[in-house]
């Protein structure tokens, strides 16, 4: 009878009974960051497992779980990604009985991922020598106390050398420094930047004694009367002021700022700096230093060169500006002409890459 009634649903065409899903019973979860934006990886820590658990039950309920598949938040940390690393059994769903457990990163360890040094930057004497308070700080923060260098800020213009001094100061201390640009720390949702401040510094307080390092810090800490210009990110630079301000203390942490626009610094964020050091560009001796000690690392050697006319010819340039816009691009001419690099290379380049240092026009901050 059984088999007749098989036949009959077979033949008027009877879809079969759905499987029922899986629950699983046990998922391992990785944190995976950001994978669909280019954002500061901020990993949220799991201190209550059990917690985490439910609120994982609860989010993801019926969601099929296959090895390497990702699961998104959609609360908490909006978009951030936990990656599927095991899941028994295979191909199975997220339950109200699925155990859950997430891997947890190793602590950080201090090393130093910098080889540069004070003598490697050329000119900038006035910076290296105020910077030392802040080397003897970083290899003995417990001397200073209260008063410990916390916030120190670099100015001037583009590639005289701000990363490079900051670098050389986390080689020469042996402090890991973390940096970041401070748009990546501009977010598509509220509150998603005030997080990554947070995050930054409690790391950095994992780490110390530590340094962070800010680069275009005009990007988030512009002017109040400008903010319509970049967008509203105040609540970033309340959250960048609480952490300078050290509510919280985070003791053997020094937070270094540079932007190249001190001028439309907001006055809150200003205030918070206790040294402002200046980055120059360099004189006449300094660009001659700069292009011989990049010239004798070329590739391609020089014939009948006079690096002090180059020098003469090039006021105003920073020494990114010698390196990239005329020694480099003298050296691909070069290559291309299949010759030694020449006089007439850089004497040709020189004119067009020359470029003129200009403030904003008032009118734009009356």
């Amino acid at each position: 009878m059984r088999s007749i009634q098989k036949s009959q649903n077979k033949s008027q065409g009877a879809k079969p009974e759905k499987r029922k899903a899986i629950g699983a019973r046990f998922v391992l979860l990785r944190p995976a960051g950001y994978p669909l934006k280019s954002v500061f990886q901020e990993h949220p820590v799991v201190s209550d497992s059990k917690l985490f658990e439910r609120y994982a039950q609860e989010q993801w309920y019926g969601e099929k779980l296959f090895y390497g598949c990702y699961l998104f938040d959609s609360r908490l940390y909006p978009d951030f990604a936990f990656q599927v690393v095991k899941v028994y059994p295979r191909s199975s769903v997220m339950g109200g009985q699925t155990t859950i457990k997430v891997e947890q990163k190793e602590a950080p360890k201090n090393k130093v991922q910098y080889d540069v040094h004070f003598e490697d930057v050329v000119g900038q004497e006035t910076a290296k020598k105020k910077v030392k308070i802040v080397e003897r700080f970083l290899a003995d923060p417990e001397k200073f106390g209260r008063w410990a260098p916390k916030n120190i800020l670099f100015y001037g213009v583009s590639g005289t050398g701000k990363t490079m001094i900051a670098k050389a100061l986390s080689a020469e201390t042996g402090v890991p420094m973390m940096a970041v640009k401070s748009t990546s720390l501009i977010g598509e949702y509220v509150g998603e930047g005030a997080r990554q401040i947070h995050s930054l510094y409690e790391k950095a307080q994992e780490m110390a004694p530590c340094i962070i390092f800010i680069d275009e810090l005009d990007a988030i800490a512009l002017d109040r009367r400008y903010q319509d210009l970049r967008g509203d990110v105040s609540e970033i630079v309340n959250s960048l002021l609480t952490e300078m301000d050290g509510i919280t203390s985070r003791k053997g942490v020094c937070t270094i700022a540079a932007t190249n626009q001190i001028d439309v610094l907001d006055a809150s964020v200003r205030s918070r700096f206790e040294e402002e050091i200046e980055f120059k560009l360099p004189n006449m001796e300094e660009r001659l230093a700069l292009l011989e000690k990049n010239a004798a690392t070329l590739p391609v050697p020089m014939e009948g060169v006079n690096l002090k006319e180059v020098a003469r010819q090039t006021e105003g340039f920073s020494g990114r500006d010698l390196v990239e816009k005329v020694l480099k691009a003298a050296l691909h001419h070069a290559i291309m002409d299949e010759s030694n690099i020449t006089q007439r290379h850089l004497e040709e380049i020189i004119p067009n890459a020359k470029k003129e240092y200009r403030q904003p026009p008032k009118e734009m901050f009356s």
